[in-house]
């Protein structure tokens, strides 16, 4: 059995084994040697050297994370120690590795092509989990249950308007996360300033040839690094995502509570370390806690736009923890849903039983609207009705028994009608429709991203 050391969790607890290998020091070594051997390309295209280096560099050999990093405690820097490592392994055409690049040329464009796959990895879960919400949202449309607001009895609704609304909410985080890409995954190849002063006149066809090979745009205009707002509102949209979750997790916490029983996580498993009936929403309690971290994270990210003139080094301690951290954290929130979902306990005989707690109370609204319709003004209706649920409270009596039993009511509203406007089904409005507008839109939004 392996030991565990590493001390960050996201190493061996958190985040799928897809993205911790995407991640990878390893990967991100490859990826800038991927970018330095585009960049002799281009150089090799545009005439500025050799034309039979754009072959031969594809020849080097591979260098290794370990190699790097130790070359790097005698340098002092990652980059050049890349840099010196491949010039010594691609033969002639190695003393133009690097050729009027900066860092974070490499840098900048490599995170682009790590964080483009990345996003593809959290878009496609993200889809599933929109694809699960839909399912459940169609199979619970007509499941009655109590809705809530401020943590009390408001009006019926279902379970399935319930989901659907999630599916609406993380809809519109796919649609951030794909129109983010379009400012966020982008190349950066102009030089020390962002000039491209050492290619000279070649400066655009440099960077234009690379990134073509890459199979990336240019940003516009850079200084020395890409603009730091792209990370942030990375950071902010991935953040707002896993509030998104948090939400559906905090809903899934609430509602399993022995006191409600509406929804639970039908997985057996060790609740309690000492009391052995307890069945904890432990995943939807680990979602609500990655998603503290994510938010978090933001403000860091929000800082790290604000770099002296052409840019200085307080982004690069930042980011070798942020961008892994939110797209580890929001991977494993994500995965976390997918289960949590997938094992979703739904007790309809509670939500049944839960519907009649407040003895019709919940209703109030559809009596009131009544009166309405009969000619009271409103805000009289509202008065009568409100003072008839607190004695209804009071006596604990059935809401119904307090309505027939008032001589106001009684003017207004035969028995029919009070006992028509008691009941849930009568007053759930568009719910139905609306839960189908939301699929609607849901859809259309997977189908585009």
């Amino acid at each position: 059995m392996n030991t565990i050391t590493s001390i960050c969790v996201l190493d061996w607890r958190y985040g799928s084994r897809e993205l911790r290998r995407l991640l990878s020091p390893q990967n991100i070594i490859d990826t800038y040697i991927r970018v330095e051997k585009a960049l002799v390309k281009a150089l090799a295209k545009t005439g500025i050297i050799p034309s039979k280096c754009y072959y031969e560099i594809d020849k080097c050999g591979n260098v290794s994370a370990e190699e790097v990093y130790e070359l790097e405690k005698s340098t002092g820097h990652d980059i050049a120690s890349l840099t010196i490592l491949l010039a010594s392994k691609c033969g002639k055409c190695g003393k133009y590795i690097h050729l009027g690049a900066t860092s974070y040329d490499i840098v900048d464009t490599a995170w682009a092509l790590i964080l483009r796959e990345a996003l593809r990895i959290i878009e496609d879960k993200l889809k599933r989990v929109i694809r699960e919400l839909i399912e459940l949202a169609e199979k619970h449309r007509n499941t009655l249950m109590p809705g809530r607001t401020h943590g009390q009895h408001a009006l019926p609704i279902t379970l399935g308007f319930k989901f659907a609304n999630y599916v609406y909410e993380l809809s519109r985080s796919l649609e951030r996360l794909c129109e983010l890409k379009k400012r966020l995954i982008k190349g950066k190849i102009s030089g020390a300033v962002g000039t491209m002063a050492a290619w000279g006149k070649h400066g655009l066809d440099v960077e234009s040839e690379t990134l073509r090979i890459l199979g990336l745009s240019p940003h516009s205009i850079t200084t020395q690094v890409a603009p730091r707002d792209g990370y942030a509102e990375l950071a902010s949209i991935i953040a707002i995502l896993g509030s998104q979750l948090d939400r559906l997790a905090l809903e899934v916490r609430e509602l399993s509570r022995p006191e409600i029983g509406e929804l639970y996580e039908a997985v057996e498993r060790i609740g309690s370390s000492t009391m052995p009936h307890k069945r904890n929403p432990v995943v939807a309690e680990r979602i609500s806690g990655l998603a503290k971290t994510l938010r978090g994270l933001v403000v860091s990210a929000i800082e790290n736009i604000v770099l002296m003139h052409e840019r200085d080094l307080t982004n690069s301690s930042l980011e070798r923890i942020l961008i892994p951290h939110i797209l580890l954290v929001i991977d494993q929130a994500l995965e976390d849903t997918l289960f949590m979902l997938e094992n979703l306990g739904v007790n309809a005989k509670a939500m049944k039983r839960n519907l009649s707690l407040t003895k019709g109370l919940i209703l109030s609204e559809a009596v009131m609207v009544k009166l309405v319709e009969k000619g009271l003004p409103r805000h009289e209706a509202h008065s009568i009705v409100l003072k008839l649920a607190r004695r209804s409270e009071e006596e604990g009596k059935e809401f119904k028994e307090i309505l027939l039993s008032d001589e106001v009511v009684a003017k207004y509203l035969s028995r029919e009608e009070v006992e028509e406007a008691l009941n849930p089904l009568n007053y759930l409005g568009s719910c139905d429709r609306l839960i189908s507008r939301a699929i609607d839109y849901a859809e259309e939004v997977l189908r585009r991203c």
